[in-house]
């Protein structure tokens, strides 16, 4: 049950004979979405068979969705979608972005919570989709002795395509557990002061960086259908207010900043408007030569911002006239975002250390 290099000891007060057990330890598991083990088909068809058959994510009836998934959509789109992360793929770790930079937040947390913390604390990730699993990453935890765990997905803002996923595939995992840790898991953040202030500097910095400075930033979040919406999902409305809190952080005026949302696929009708139409519209509408691209719904650049806004959707501003497209990289692991990131898991962490 537990780790062989967790060292073990009798209770104070046990028989002689009692199993020994490790010193009750913390452990804080940050979580993102996943990312498949390379970008061949077959690696690529897993994944994505993983990920397109979360009912959070498809919620159409199996008996419609599965067949139309299995026979078609993971017949070609794994060799789309492979080309498209062939292009991001980091050849020298062989792995994706999203990877690399989840180990870069999860090394430079673990730092922050060993310094606060000490040996209390254990620190690791697992992705939703793809390895390390989420159960494997609670399984390892317990082994280490953690009898509490602090689960944090890193998603701003609650989706039951994201958050919820993310926690459902948390609590099946410690349905396996013989002695199950104590478990907590972290809200959305998507109106934290911190985090508001990490994109404004990332915001700040961009700008300064430009050479000419961008006349609208346009905030692209993840897209997800306008019926989850009507449904009651939050996560239009959390989107806005963290629109509206960064402009306001920046003293702009309305007309500096819009909310787009990005990623639509199949038929229906998804939460508007659409990035790669918005940033053609004003373009071609407004006659904006110079936008900036920011996506705050991301806490790491991944395949739907490298490949996604820094191609498609800035050729989509190009081709309708737009001259200067500056994409703001996601927060990964600078200090700010990082500096957040340890102040929520502190706060969350009260009463437990």
């Amino acid at each position: 049950m537990f780790d062989k290099n967790t060292p073990l000891s009798c209770p104070v007060h046990a028989a002689p004979d009692h199993p020994k057990v490790p010193e009750p330890k913390v452990g804080i598991l940050i979580a993102n979405l996943g990312t498949p083990d390379n970008y061949d088909y077959w690696s690529m068809r897993r994944y994505l068979g993983e990920f397109l058959s979360d009912k959070r994510v498809i919620d159409y009836p199996a008996y419609l969705w599965q067949p139309l998934l299995q026979l078609i959509i993971l017949t070609s789109r794994p060799f789309r979608s492979g080309a498209a992360y062939k292009s991001i793929w980091n050849e020298e770790e062989g792995e994706s972005p999203l990877m690399t930079i989840t180990k870069a937040q999860t090394a430079k947390i673990k730092e922050r919570a060993h310094e606060m913390y000490g040996d209390k604390v254990v620190v690791d990730f697992a992705m939703r989709y793809g390895n390390p699993s989420t159960k494997s990453k609670v399984r390892e935890l317990v082994a280490k002795g953690c009898s509490k765990i602090l689960f944090f997905p890193l998603y701003p803002h609650y989706a039951g395509a994201t958050s919820a996923t993310a926690n459902d595939q948390f609590f099946r995992a410690l349905m396996n557990e013989k002695w199950q840790p104590i478990a907590r898991v972290i809200e959305p953040y998507f109106d934290d002061a911190a985090y508001i202030e990490a994109l404004a500097q990332s915001v700040e910095k961009a700008y300064a960086e430009a050479e000419n400075k961008p006349e609208v930033l346009v905030c692209s979040y993840h897209g997800v259908p306008k019926r989850y919406l009507m449904q009651g999902d939050p996560y239009h409305c959390q989107c806005q207010k963290t629109t509206r809190l960064l402009k306001e952080r920046l003293g702009w005026a309305d007309t500096d900043i819009v909310t787009t949302f990005q990623s639509k696929f199949g038929p229906e009708e998804w939460l508007k408007p659409y990035t790669v139409e918005e940033v053609a519209r004003l373009a071609e509408e407004d006659g904006k030569k110079r936008i900036a691209v920011i996506a705050p719904a991301f806490s790491a650049d991944c395949i739907e911002t490298l490949e996604e806004i820094n191609e498609e959707i800035k050729e989509s501003f190009e081709e309708a006239g737009g001259e200067e497209f500056t994409y703001i990289p996601c927060l990964n692991d600078d200090d700010a975002h990082i500096d957040a990131l340890t102040q929520i898991i502190s706060r969350n962490l009260q009463g437990w250390l």
